[in-house]
C-alpha cells in the first residue's frame, strides 16, 4: 500500500538524520492505519482492515478457553485449520469481578499472543446476555435481583433472564464495556489486532415472550417508537398491540433488547470505533413457529429490520448456524442476506458437513465464516459440532481455508467489486447449475474422478472416489470481466456451458490458468489443457485457483 509522508516529516528526516527518525516515522505510519470498518456499496459489503478488504477465515474457541492458561491450546488448532482470525470471549465477570475494579491482564496477554501468532481477533463480550442467560455477569450482578431485576413472566413468576427494561443493569454493563473499549484503544489502537466486537451473545429469552413486569407493561401500553414505524413503512401509530397485533409481544421485546445493546455498543464506539455485530440463536427458517419455541427478542430472522431500526450502532445481524442439512442452512443464509444486511457466519458446527457451506457464504459475498469449538482443550460440543477436534478432524475445514488463505485480501476485494456465486454440495449430491450473467452457465458435479466419466461402463467396475462419505464439495466463482472468471473449490467438476445470450454458438476455452496472487496481481503458474480440460475442470486434486477465459466460435 502506498504511503504519503508529509513535507514537514520529510524535512525532519533531513534535519535530524534518517537513522534518528526511523522509530518515530514507523510509529507515525502505524498510527495512520485506518480503523477497521464495515463498508457497503451497490448492495455489497466488505470488512476493511488496515484500509483494504479482509476475509475472515475464522475459528471460534470454546467458551471456557478465555483464560491465559488455555491459550496455548488454542493457537495450534488455528494453525492446523489455516485460520486468520480467532473469535474468543471476554466475560464481564472476568474483567470486573468487583464493582469498579477492572482487570485486563487476560486481554493484554490475548492480544500479545495473537500478534505473536499473526492472528487477528474478534472479541465476544459476554455481558448481560450469553446464550440469553446472565451466567457471565459478575456475582455482584447475577446475585442481586433487587438491583438488577430479571424478567417477569406472564404468570408473574421470575425468569432466569435479566430484563432489558432496567437502567441499572444497562448502565453497569455499559460502564464495563466502555472500560474494555478504552483499554483496547490504549493497547491496540495503532495495530488493530482486534478487528471487530460482538457486544452480547445470542440475546433474547427462552420461556417468556417478553418482560411482563409493571414497568414493562406501562411501556407496552404506550406508543410504538417512530423509528420503528418508519422502518416498517407504517404511517399510523398506536400502542404495540394496536400496531402489531399478534406479533406485538415479540416485537416489543426485540425492540428493547436491540435498543439496550445499541446503547452499550454506541458508548463503546464513541471511545474506540470498531465494527460491531450481534449474533442470533436461530428461529426455524423453513417452518412457522411461535416465539415461545426460540429465543424471543433475539436477532432472529423475523426481526432483523427491528434490530436495524433500534440498533444503528450495530453493523451486522449474524446467524449462528447448527443446522446440518443443506435445505435449512441455505435458507438461513438467504434470510440473513435480506435488508442489505452483510452476510457473516460467526458461529457454525465443526463437523464435516458444515465445512462445505464456506462456498455458499463466500459465493454470496459473505465477509467471514467461523466454526465453533476450534481448540485442543479436549472439549467438543457434539452433537451440535464434531466429535473429533484434532488435526485430522479439522481437515474438512483446512482443505477449504487453504484455498482462500493465500488470496484472502484479493478474494475479499474481488467479491466486493464484482459479481460472485457459490454452491455447496447439497444433501442429495445432485449436480447444481449457476447462471453466470446470461452469456454463460456453469454446471457443478460431484463424485467424479479427475479424468473421464463414471458412466463409462465399458471400463468395467470403477472404484468410487475416496473421501466422499459425506457431502463435502463446493465452488465459488467471481466474474472478472464479461468472459473471464476466477474459480476455486474442492471435490467438484465444473462444466461450462452457453447461456441464452450465446444461443446458437459453440463454447471454447480461450485459456485456463492455474495461478496465485502476488501483491494484488495474478501470477500464472501453468496452463490447463488437454486431459485437464477435456472432461470439465476437476477440482479434485491439489488445491487450485483458476482464471478461466471463455470464448465462442
Amino acid at each position: 500500500m502506498g504511503l504519503r509522508v508529509s513535507r514537514r516529516l520529510l524535512m525532519s528526516v533531513t534535519m535530524f538524520g534518517a537513522a534518528m527518525c526511523l522509530v518515530p516515522l514507523t510509529q507515525a505510519l502505524a498510527q495512520n492505519k485506518p480503523l477497521p470498518q464495515v463498508v457497503k456499496k451497490n448492495g455489497k459489503a466488505a470488512l476493511m482492515v488496515d484500509g483494504a478488504p479482509y476475509l475472515i477465515l475464522g475459528a471460534q474457541a470454546n467458551n471456557s478457553s478465555n483464560y491465559v492458561a488455555q491459550l496455548p491450546k488454542v493457537w495450534p488448532a488455528l494453525k492446523d485449520i489455516q485460520a486468520n482470525t480467532l473469535e474468543i470471549p471476554v466475560a464481564w465477570e472476568q474483567i470486573e469481578p468487583k464493582e469498579g475494579q477492572f482487570d485486563f491482564s487476560y486481554v493484554d496477554e490475548l492480544v500479545k499472543q495473537a500478534r505473536q501468532n499473526n492472528i487477528r481477533l474478534v472479541l465476544l463480550w459476554f455481558g448481560t446476555w450469553k446464550n440469553t442467560s446472565p451466567n457471565y455477569t459478575p456475582d455482584w450482578v447475577k446475585l442481586d435481583n433487587k438491583r438488577f431485576p430479571r424478567i417477569t413472566k406472564k404468570d408473574g413468576t421470575m425468569s432466569y433472564c435479566l430484563s432489558p427494561m432496567e437502567r441499572t443493569t444497562l448502565e453497569a454493563d455499559k460502564k464495563a464495556f466502555v472500560a474494555l473499549m478504552t483499554h483496547l484503544k490504549k493497547i491496540d489502537g495503532d495495530q488493530h489486532t482486534v478487528i471487530m466486537i460482538q457486544p452480547q451473545n445470542e440475546s433474547g429469552t427462552y420461556g417468556s415472550v417478553r418482560d411482563y413486569s409493571p414497568k414493562a407493561e406501562k411501556v407496552f401500553k404506550g406508543p410504538v417508537p417512530q423509528a420503528l414505524l418508519k422502518k416498517k413503512g407504517i404511517s399510523k401509530g398506536g400502542t404495540w398491540s394496536e400496531v402489531f397485533g399478534k406479533n406485538a409481544d415479540e416485537y416489543f421485546h426485540a425492540w428493547h433488547i436491540a435498543s439496550y445493546i445499541n446503547e452499550i455498543a454506541a458508548a463503546g464506539r464513541a471511545v474506540y470505533d470498531l465494527p460491531m455485530y450481534v449474533n442470533a440463536a436461530l428461529r426455524e427458517p423453513l417452518i412457522e413457529v411461535g416465539p415461545e419455541t426460540y429465543s424471543s427478542g433475539g436477532p432472529t430472522h423475523n426481526v432483523i429490520d427491528i434490530y436495524q431500526a433500534a440498533a444503528p450502532a450495530i453493523d451486522i445481524i449474524a446467524p449462528d448456524i447448527y443446522k446440518r442439512d443443506s435445505a435449512n442452512y441455505e435458507a438461513v443464509l438467504s434470510l440473513y442476506s435480506k435488508f442489505e444486511n452483510p452476510l457473516f457466519v460467526p458461529e457454525t458446527g465443526s463437523d464435516t458437513e458444515f465445512a462445505r457451506y464456506i462456498f455458499s457464504v463466500f459465493g454470496r459475498g459473505g465477509i467471514g465464516f467461523s466454526p465453533f469449538g476450534i481448540d485442543y482443550t479436549g472439549y467438543t460440543n457434539y452433537p451440535l459440532g464434531g466429535k473429533d477436534i484434532s488435526p485430522e478432524g479439522l481437515k474438512p475445514f483446512r482443505e477449504k481455508y487453504v484455498l482462500f488463505a493465500p488470496m484472502m485480501r484479493d478474494w475479499a476485494k474481488i467479491a466486493y467489486e464484482n459479481p460472485v456465486w457459490g454452491v455447496a454440495e447439497a444433501d442429495d449430491r445432485k449436480p447444481q447449475s449457476i447462471d453466470l450473467g446470461g452469456k454463460w452457465k456453469l454446471d457443478v458435479l460431484y463424485g467424479e474422478w479427475q479424468f473421464g466419466l463414471t458412466e463409462w461402463t465399458w471400463l468395467g467396475k470403477i472404484d468410487p472416489v475416496p473421501g466422499r462419505e459425506k457431502p463435502n464439495g463446493g465452488v465459488v466463482v467471481a466474474q472478472l470481466s464479461e468472459d473471464e472468471f476466477l474459480i476455486t473449490g474442492v471435490h467438484a467438476r465444473l462444466n461450462f456451458g452457453l447461456g441464452p445470450k450465446n444461443k446458437g454458438k459453440n463454447l471454447i476455452f480461450r485459456s485456463v490458468e492455474q495461478g496465485h496472487f502476488e501483491n494484488g496481481q495474478w501470477v500464472v503458474d501453468f496452463v490447463w489443457n488437454g486431459d485437464q480440460t477435456d472432461y470439465g475442470l476437476n477440482l479434485t486434486g491439489q488445491p487450485a485457483v483458476l482464471k478461466v477465459k471463455l470464448a465462442t466460435y
